[in-house]
């Protein structure tokens, strides 16, 4: 009888545990489904990027919440930045620092650090990065991450936008014309390093060949990459 009722209330336990994280679970979502971003965050868009119609400076600012709901599904593992100009929104927010701290609290229950790619500890933690953004983000969108039919949101938005100083991905791997600007295989950023029949990530230049500097870069720094392109990664926490 004392069996039964330890079970019963192992069982009581662990089922009130799955529902308490199962409700926490569903508030960080929502909480970062309608953050309410401050309008200075649109500005550092419109300023850096004054090309941009309105319409193009609110799908930025969607990225941007795109980008906090892929860094809550990857725990404390590292997510690289796939685009630019998020990237941009990303950096104002982050001065924003009391609704930062809310974000990371209410949205992410934990610290998202804004880490820059030449402040890894390798050029594989950048690859791992990039890679995991791409799995996560196929995943959200119903895209398969090794044969995609098209690109998801942060890793079209840059070309979308006509984002000079931005990351471009392709569907199709043969070598592109994009004057200097690396362009970078969707589908092997995908594949993990054992998987992948090429270099994964492998990005073109305008005369075909392959470019490979390091992986990723900040905001405005060298975006050509071995690992598939991609700038800051957030991750870890206190």
């Amino acid at each position: 009888m004392a069996i039964l009722g330890i079970t019963l209330l192992a069982g009581a336990a662990l089922a009130g545990g799955y529902f308490y994280r199962r409700g926490l679970d569903r508030r960080r979502l929502r909480f970062i489904r309608q953050l309410r971003l401050p309008p200075r965050v649109a500005q550092a868009v419109r300023e850096r990027y004054p090309h941009l119609a309105e319409e193009q400076v609110q799908r930025v600012l969607h990225g941007l919440r795109e980008y906090l709901l892929l860094c809550r599904l990857a725990g404390k593992r590292m997510v690289a930045m796939p685009s630019q100009v998020v990237d941009v929104a990303w950096h104002e927010l982050i001065l924003h620092t009391r609704l930062y701290q809310q974000v990371c609290r209410k949205g992410l229950g934990r610290f998202l650090h804004h880490t820059p790619a030449q402040a890894m500890r390798s050029p594989q933690q950048a690859q791992e990065g990039i890679q995991r953004a791409w799995k996560l983000a196929c995943r959200r969108e119903g895209i398969d991450p090794r044969n995609p039919g098209r690109l998801p949101l942060l890793f079209a938005l840059d070309t979308e936008l006509a984002i000079a100083d931005g990351f471009r991905y392709a569907l199709n791997c043969a070598p592109r014309q994009e004057g200097t600007t690396p362009v970078y295989c969707a589908s092997h950023i995908g594949c993990s390093s054992a998987g992948c029949t090429s270099d994964s990530g492998s990005a073109f230049t305008s005369d075909g060949q392959d470019s490979r500097h390091g992986c990723g870069g900040d905001s405005g720094g060298d975006s050509g990459s071995g690992c598939g392109g991609g700038g800051c990664g957030g991750g870890g926490g206190d």
